[in-house]
């Protein structure tokens, strides 16, 4: 790397640097047409520090990271990621349509074309897709190297904050003023109202640098830092062990496993309670809205659930459950054990738990029973001997049936509309009878059965629908959450101000920098001259500006 030696203070700095670090002045510029030096305001972006974005560019490496340095990459990588979000809001998630239909044929029936384009192209899992991780990574890698391509500079200059300056430094700061006859009281009123303005005075020599709020220089990259850990906690949420978000259906009296928590925890439905508006004298004062309702509205619906742990140990072994912890689960409740969360989500009423059927001839008006048998419509068995020597063989079971271009089928595997087809062996006979039985239902398949399958009874439960959540990404969230807040206020609420005392002769030049509120500073220094003769400094970019408006004016 080339190194330039600055012709002043003979201090080495390193290629790209504007300023000398140590004594401010301009190392490479552009001089005039006449020769004569240039006026324009210095750069004081990292008081003309060399970042290595701008310096290095010969390897594979210095051009990826001149590449992630850019904040138009950044802001361009950011865009894509809120338009590929936006997109993922045309239609709702799969984890927010309902848990008992298949995705295809959800997002095809209800949303037509769209649905199975949107399906097709995996939108509908949008925020775990790779590339939307990649997306979230690559705004990570940017934050991160610009950051670190700015942040390095940044130090470097605010280390080497030194009183003495060159005087083309002092000269060409945008507040700047000469003043030809200073006394030593007025010099010392001025660095005593400054330091009762809580600036922190450094003396070297005569010459004097007041300087406050140098921290708040550093807060766009304490944004930064919670910018990432926010990041690093959403891409946390694609680990299992750090964020669960599962779904689970347990019908009353059942004890099923608990999702992903490896068999070690079974959740049991005690009972389920549905409250509707209606049911007590309080709601009457409900009742003009509630008759413009096609149905009853849940004011309250809840599980009255025990959580067991399973203590046996050993792999494939039967379960061995003791209770753990029991309580109500309601909308507002969750139920907390272990890390987890259950919450109360939804719910299915009167859904089959078995049926009843019997066999009896198909010419018999009476309906005489020959042969009954019950089907458990969430275990069913694949035979049946029953009495009077038949035998019901279940061929097709539809646990919710529909027609679907004159074929039987089933929207879902919960038995909300069960339907079979059954197999009839008559007694001393090998050849069977098939019979089609459902709610409502009864269809001889040949049209000559000498025997029918006619529905008896059903039994019915309730079901609750649990969400099932663990997250371990939200302190992690909350955390960065706080650090960029905290990162917006440092740098929103103070400004890094600096002024230079340069003396001259028997006066002395004022200059002032900083990084916003310009305002702000002018009035500190008015305030600190006040009853001393320092002339007040002068907006330099401010008379450039008004002199440019004036020749276009003469133009």
């Amino acid at each position: 790397m080339r190194e330039i030696k600055c012709d002043a203070c003979h201090h080495i700095n390193r290629e790209g640097t504007e300023l000398c670090e140590s004594c401010g002045k301009p190392l490479v510029e552009k001089q005039q047409a006449e020769g004569k030096e240039t006026k324009k305001l210095l750069n004081m972006r990292y008081d003309g520090s060399s970042r290595r974005s701008m310096t290095y560019n010969k390897s594979v490496v210095d051009r990826v990271w001149n590449f992630f340095s850019s904040v138009k990459v950044g802001v361009t990588l950011i865009v894509i990621t809120l338009i590929a979000s936006a997109v993922g809001t045309i239609l709702p998630q799969q984890m927010y349509i309902p848990q008992n239909v298949q995705p295809e044929v959800h997002y095809k029936d209800q949303y037509g074309l769209i649905g199975q384009i949107y399906y097709q192209l995996g939108l509908h899992e949008l925020y775990s897709s790779w590339w939307y991780m990649i997306l979230i990574a690559l705004i990570g890698i940017s934050i991160i190297i610009a950051s670190i391509d700015r942040v390095v500079p940044l130090y470097r200059a605010l280390k080497n904050q030194k009183p003495t300056r060159h005087t083309t430094f002092i000269q060409r700061q945008r507040l700047h003023s000469k003043t030809d006859d200073v006394t030593d009281a007025d010099k010392h009123t001025f660095i005593s109202n400054l330091k009762r303005m809580r600036y922190k005075v450094t003396e070297d020599n005569g010459h004097v640098l007041a300087e406050k709020g140098r921290f708040s220089r550093w807060g766009p990259y304490v944004n930064h830092v919670g910018l990432i850990i926010f990041l690093l906690g959403a891409l946390l949420r694609f680990v299992p062990f750090m964020y669960i978000d599962d779904f689970v259906w347990v019908r009353e009296g059942e004890t099923v496993v608990v999702p992903d928590t490896n068999g070690e925890y079974f959740i049991e439905n005690k009972d389920f309670i549905i409250e509707t508006y209606g049911d007590s004298e309080e709601d009457t004062r409900f009742k003009e809205a509630l008759e413009n309702q096609s149905g009853p509205i849940a004011k309250n619906f809840q599980t009255n659930a025990v959580i067991y742990r399973n203590v046996e140990t050993v792999v494939g072994a039967e379960p061995q459950l003791e209770k753990f912890k029991e309580d109500s689960i309601l909308v507002n409740h969750a139920l907390k054990f272990d890390g987890f969360a259950l919450y109360q989500t939804s719910y299915q009423l009167n859904e089959f738990k078995s049926m009843s059927f019997i066999i009896h001839e198909t010419n018999d008006a009476d309906e005489t029973e020959l042969a009954s048998f019950k089907v458990d419509l969430t275990n069913p068995a694949e035979e049946y001997q029953l009495d009077n020597g038949f035998r019901v063989m279940i061929d097709q079971y539809f646990p919710d049936y529909y027609i679907d271009d004159g074929e039987p089928r089933s929207q879902t595997k919960n038995p909300k509309n069960p339907a079979f087809v059954f197999l009839v062996y008559p007694p001393d006979s090998s050849e069977p009878e098939v019979s089609f039985a459902g709610i409502g239902r009864n269809v001889d398949a040949s049209g000559e059965n000498q025997y029918k399958v006619g529905l008896q009874d059903f039994e019915v439960r309730d079901v609750t629908g649990l969400t099932v959540r663990k997250d371990y990404t939200l302190p992690i969230l909350g955390l960065g959450g706080i650090i960029f807040m905290i990162g917006v206020i440092q740098g929103m609420y103070w400004q890094h101000r600096r002024v230079w005392i340069h003396p001259k002769n028997n006066g002395l030049w004022l200059a002032a920098h900083t990084n916003k509120n310009w305002f702000g500073i002018k009035k500190d220094i008015e305030k600190a001259i006040m009853k001393t003769n320092i002339n007040m400094v002068v907006d330099q970019e401010q008379e450039e500006q008004e002199l440019q408006k004036q020749q276009e004016q003469n133009k």
